[in-house]
């Protein structure tokens, strides 16, 4: 406790990203940094297991230091050590989980072990240090073994939902996860509909692949999107059975990779912008629809988006208009509160823990789990 605040410890370590940060009350971000591993997967095409395990090994205790560095607090200021649980590539769990039990045992505090996908809906409750009157932070940098860099957060806008709170739907859109949950309450969730084969995440990356785009694909295919017709190409939009709330994303992934292979064959040049545009607007149609359809279904005026698509600007776009045309409020976070990061995850643990009491340290490390 510092200055009458309950400080949270967070820890990330799911995938590609060694995150840890610091929060007050749950929703006040004091610092959140970030080891980001973007390049030393990109040579893969893709994030490799193992290596991002060992890469969590090498520099958590740094990224844990700089956070409490950052967020101006000493180690006995902590009231709660929060970190995920699952779901996500086990052995990089694991590091994070086991990291988070020895901090907690060693100085005393509770344990909070969380839902990854919960996270990514608390990081619209998140909020920017209330000395940081344009919401930016300023940013360090550092190079780390395997050549990763470490970074504090930006947050260049003002959070949309600083004032957001259960209930509301969600939309969590990732690498991993397409889903859409009723939030009932900060710990009471709702799985509505997910997606049945590929992530919409993973088919952006597997598009950007094909394209030549290389990783991560999201960004890159969203980027030169923006230069492309997306009615250049009728890729299909797969809604599935009448009134289902899953997604299909397999199907215009391959669409893709075929519409490339045919012209190609033909000896046709390929508008690389053109297909990018078309591709994501296929995939924001399904997503819009099955949102509108959610709030339809369970009557809330309230929406939040989180997980690393919820940075891709048509998206965003087309989840504003609906909301506008819909008259529910939207909550975005800025992009850095969108990918993963440890200050959702400290938003998440702290109402977990205050509703539901700590976590035992011999909670295991999930690479599936339930919401």
């Amino acid at each position: 406790m510092k200055n009458g605040r309950f400080i949270t410890l967070g820890i990330e370590t799911s995938c590609d990203e060694t995150a840890a940060a610091v929060t007050a009350d749950g929703r006040e971000v004091l610092s959140n940094v970030i080891a980001s591993q973007i390049d030393v997967h990109e040579v893969f095409g893709g994030v490799v297991p193992e290596i991002a395990s060992r890469h969590h090994l090498t520099q958590i205790n740094a990224v844990m230091d700089a956070a409490i560095a950052e967020a101006g607090v000493a180690w006995r200021d902590i009231d709660l050590v929060g970190a995920t649980m699952g779901p996500g590539l086990v052995g990089a769990v694991l590091i994070g989980l086991s990291t988070a039990k020895a901090v907690a045992y060693a100085a005393d505090r509770p344990l909070a072990a969380v839902h990854h996908i919960k996270g990514h809906v608390c990081a619209s409750y998140l909020r920017p240090p209330a000395s940081d009157s344009t919401g930016a932070l300023p940013r360090i940098t550092d190079r780390g073994p395997f050549g990763a860099s470490v970074a504090s957060s930006e947050n260049f806008i003002k959070t949309p939902g600083a004032g957001m709170a259960p209930p509301h739907l969600a939309l969590v859109v990732s690498g991993g996860h397409t889903d859409l949950i009723d939030v009932r309450s900060y710990t009471e969730y709702r799985l509505l509909g997910r997606t049945r084969d590929d992530a919409v995440g993973e088919a952006f990356d597997k598009v950007a692949r094909v394209l030549g785009l290389g990783y991560p694909g999201g960004p890159k295919v969203d980027e030169i999107a923006k230069n492309g017709n997306p009615k250049a190409v009728g890729f299909k939009r797969v809604y599935l059975e009448e009134g289902s709330l899953d997604f299909s994303f397999s199907g215009v992934k391959t669409a893709v990779l075929n519409y490339i292979n045919t012209e190609r064959q033909a000896g046709r040049e390929v508008n690389v912008a053109d297909v990018a545009a078309s591709f994501e607007a296929s995939v924001v149609d399904v997503i819009a629809a099955k949102t509108r359809a959610a709030l339809h279904s369970t009557g809330r005026r309230k929406l939040t988006m989180g997980g690393g698509v919820a940075a891709n600007s048509m998206l965003r776009a087309r989840m504003a208009a609906l909301c506008a045309d819909e008259g529910v409020e939207l909550s975005v976070p800025p992009p850095v509160y969108c990918t993963d990061n440890a200050a959702m995850i400290a938003c998440a643990a702290y109402y977990q823990y205050k509703e539901q009491g700590p976590s035992r340290l011999d909670t295991d490390a999930y690479a599936t789990l339930s919401i």
